[in-house]
């Protein structure tokens, strides 16, 4: 099996990835630099469904492969990065998240119902990847993690997308945060994300505080060529 390892380097972090004469598929862009033998492919002309559904999801339309032997290392963030392993599960990955997966992992999009997707601000249709089967995964945070095992009925109610991933049995909704309607406009929010368990999911509850910093920078796309430059 590929070996996916993070480091952290003058408070920026980013993934390796070992191959031994093996696959594995990477968020498009995502690459740095790789030694070895390793040969990288990507669709010229993806299906038009794959092509409809990542648009819609606004996420890559093109995730590149690698195969061979090797070392593939992949760009750095001020943000963190989790690997977790699939063992025939499903997961349910919030957008942006998908960052690499070995090539036995089964890449799809999930779709959330129409009256979920308004109330969650995302349009008339929310997909997200969904990613099955067997194999390593590695996801974007914006700083530690935390995962919760949630039991039958029992809920984690989230202000925003504090939630990185969940397991595909972990139901999602929206709704107030308050039984009264009255009560949403004091509380300080309009709606609630609820996740419902059985399942689990993977929390992000703070970011690293050099994130949060570039974050809160007003121009923050300036900054990023000047650092790059």
């Amino acid at each position: 099996m590929a070996e996916f390892k993070v480091h952290e380097l003058e408070g920026m972090r980013y993934v390796d990835i070992r191959l031994n004469h093996e696959m594995v598929r990477i968020e498009s862009g995502a690459l740095s630099y790789l030694t070895g033998n390793i040969a990288v492919h990507s669709q010229l002309v993806p299906s038009v469904g794959g092509l409809v559904a990542s648009l819609m999801a606004d996420e890559a339309v093109y995730r590149p492969t690698y195969t061979g032997s090797g070392v593939v290392t992949l760009e750095s963030s001020l943000g963190g990065f989790h690997v977790f392993e699939l063992n025939g599960e499903s997961w349910i990955l919030e957008k942006g998240t998908f960052w690499a997966c070995e090539g036995s992992v089964d890449l799809s999009f999930h779709r959330e119902r129409m009256m979920t997707a308004l109330w969650a601000g995302e349009g008339l249709v929310y997909l997200q990847t969904r990613v099955r089967g067997n194999g390593k995964v590695v996801v974007t945070t914006r700083g530690p993690v935390e995962l919760v095992t949630l039991a039958e009925g029992q809920e984690i109610v989230a202000e925003g997308q504090y939630v990185v991933c969940r397991t595909g049995d972990v139901r999602f909704k929206i709704r107030r945060p308050t039984k009264n309607f009255w009560g949403r406009f004091t509380s300080g929010e309009q709606f609630v994300r609820v996740y419902q368990g059985p399942g689990r999911v993977l929390l992000n509850p703070t970011p690293y505080w050099r994130y949060k910093l570039f974050a809160m920078q007003p121009n923050r796309t300036e900054l990023a060529s000047l650092a790059t430059d």
